[in-house]
């Protein structure tokens, strides 16, 4: 049987969240601090709503996904896993790592399933450059960076880096295997005392180096994560179209007598399922209730994304 599964917190990733889960027939109840929100949506997708307080009695409930402004999930993380429900918690898990530490611990402690909402893990798209790389199509992998640039959203409590290079982070971390041994930050506050240009600079214990830039403060879109290899590139640019997502570049370089030459290649775009990567984030979840497995975007890596965003932060005045 499906799991009967929760959403805390009706905002617009919950939203999309309490949608996806009506629609693998998993969606059992909804809850928000405002009533009247929780109210409306039980009301459109057929479920009850709960008080948070009541979710965490209730026997019937197997699951939460959380989906809360994150300074609110580490608490409710404890609170969930304490009450014998297995989470998925949206990212980032937490503000600070003592806290994010917290709430793993006491899933650990209490047998339940804990999973990060880094849903670009589950992108066809992602899963097809891991494979590039996983079968060696681009050689050694030196070099990975990623762009995600755009407007907004401005939020009160997180900067450009916290709102959008988690879900960077964890593709990274997925290709490397390791967490890197060096972080080194970069901000700048235009609007206020956030980071709203934010770069991130690390270095991996076998050489590997990587890059990221993120701005809500950006005239156009860019999501794009390219890993370059001695034998190959390859290019996850979710703003292309489906057909164009991921790019493979089979460009050469090399010496010849003391100079160095090169080869230009045209693209090979790479054909790629054309599913949700939401729908495939939820259905792992449930997959990982049903058979108690570690999930893919699990502890580890989300402990991993948080302490990188904690040494990369850059305060300001």
């Amino acid at each position: 049987m499906k799991p009967r599964i929760a959403v805390l917190g009706c905002g617009y990733w919950g939203g999309n969240h309490i949608r996806t889960l009506k629609s693998l027939g998993a969606l059992h109840a909804v809850s928000d601090v405002d009533s009247a929100r929780a109210e409306r949506f039980a009301g459109e997708h057929g479920c009850i709503a709960l008080t948070p307080d009541e979710l965490f009695a209730r026997d019937d409930v197997d699951a939460i996904v959380m989906a809360l402004p994150p300074q609110f999930h580490a608490d409710f993380a404890v609170r969930a896993v304490s009450a014998g429900k297995d989470v998925l918690v949206e990212k980032p898990i937490a503000l600070t790592v003592p806290d994010a530490e917290r709430a793993v611990k006491a899933a650990r402690d209490n047998g339940r399933v804990f999973m990060t909402g880094h849903v670009l893990r589950f992108h066809p798209a992602f899963e097809g450059l891991k494979a590039l790389v996983d079968k060696g199509e681009l050689g050694d992998v030196g070099y990975i960076h990623s762009h995600r640039l755009g407007l907004g959203k401005f939020h009160a409590e997180n900067d450009a880096l916290w709102d959008l290079a988690p879900h960077d982070l964890s593709m990274i971390l997925a290709i490397t295997g390791t967490a890197p041994i060096e972080v080194r930050g970069e901000g700048a506050a235009v609007l206020n005392h956030l980071s709203d240009f934010a770069h991130l600079h690390m270095r991996f214990p076998n050489g590997l180096r990587g890059h990221l830039f993120a701005s809500r403060l950006n005239p156009y879109r860019e999501r794009r994560l390219t890993v370059v290899g001695t034998k190959g590139m390859a290019v996850f640019d979710d703003v292309e179209p489906q057909e164009r997502k991921l790019a493979l570049y089979r460009h050469a370089v090399w010496q010849d007598e003391g100079q160095w030459t090169s080869t230009m290649n045209e693209p090979t775009y790479i054909p790629i399922e054309n599913a949700m990567p939401l729908t495939r984030e939820l259905e792992h979840f449930i997959h990982c209730i049903q058979t108690r497995q570690e999930p893919r975007t699990g502890a580890e890596e989300a402990l991993g994304v948080l302490r990188i965003l904690r040494a990369g932060t850059v305060t300001h005045d």
